[in-house]
């Protein structure tokens, strides 16, 4: 959905002869590709496995990024490129008022990491990220230990019962195998999945009367980010959204 997000932002703010499109390259041709780029390229999304492997290709990196060990934007200039990281900004702004007095992380992974990042901008003092191998989760402790946030491994599934906000950032089927009892009234639930929705888990927590927020939004207000990063111009949401909502994404 990137190109028609973006797209549709072009349009909105009458960068008629702006345009975005998607573009195959695995790790092995990122440096050629970035080398081929002309003068008139304003900027670049990207997805994993590219979003660790950018930084070493950049001629400068966001404070954010490097705390964080990846990056999805970059940003072209007369002074090189420079990469960002919008994951973090887009959780900030979907998450909003949510009580981070208790937070929990699901899995360990790259947007993990984001959230973790995320959780210590809205103000939470330290998070418990849940993990199925310890051993896996080093790059988030030492992206945890950047970010000066501290956090205790749980072993899957113990998700504690004071948990205040819980944030998945595993596969769908993973987070389905979690006791429906875990969820309440008064946790926000984020799973930062939107394809198919809604998710078991985004079910289950729904129907416990939890607050639940897609990777929807996410998607949307990390594009926005973006958009205001390349252009210099405050992104136009609506116009963004309503493209979104066009989208056949049953239940949002």
């Amino acid at each position: 959905m990137s190109p028609a997000l973006h797209r549709a932002a072009y349009a909105a703010l009458g960068l008629t002869d702006w345009s975005y499109d998607a573009v195959e390259c695995d790790e092995a041709d990122l440096a050629t590709f970035l080398d081929e780029l002309g003068s008139e390229w304003a900027g670049l999304s990207l997805t994993k496995p590219l979003k660790r492997l950018i930084l070493s290709h950049a001629d400068t990196v966001s404070e954010l990024a490097r705390d964080v060990g990846a990056a999805n934007t970059v940003v072209f200039s007369r002074r090189g490129r420079h990469v960002e990281n919008t994951d973090v900004g887009g959780m900030v702004d979907v998450l909003g008022p949510a009580d981070v007095s208790h937070p929990v992380i699901l899995g360990a992974g790259g947007t993990a990491a984001a959230a973790l990042a995320a959780l210590r901008d809205i103000g939470a003092a330290g998070a418990t990220v849940v993990v199925r191998d310890p051993a896996r989760a080093a790059e988030l402790m030492a992206a945890a230990e950047r970010l000066a946030v501290p956090v205790r491994l749980a072993r899957w599934p113990e998700v504690p019962p004071t948990a205040t906000v819980v944030i998945s950032t595993v596969p769908s089927a993973t987070a389905a195998a979690l006791p429906e009892n875990l969820w309440r009234p008064g946790t926000t639930v984020f799973d930062v999945l939107y394809h198919p929705w809604p998710t078991p888990l985004a079910s289950a927590a729904s129907a416990a009367g939890a607050r639940v927020v897609s990777g929807f939004d996410l998607l949307l207000h990390q594009a926005g980010h973006q958009v205001h990063l390349m252009t210099g111009a405050p992104a136009p949401l609506p116009a963004m959204r309503h493209v979104l909502l066009k989208a056949d994404y049953t239940g949002l």
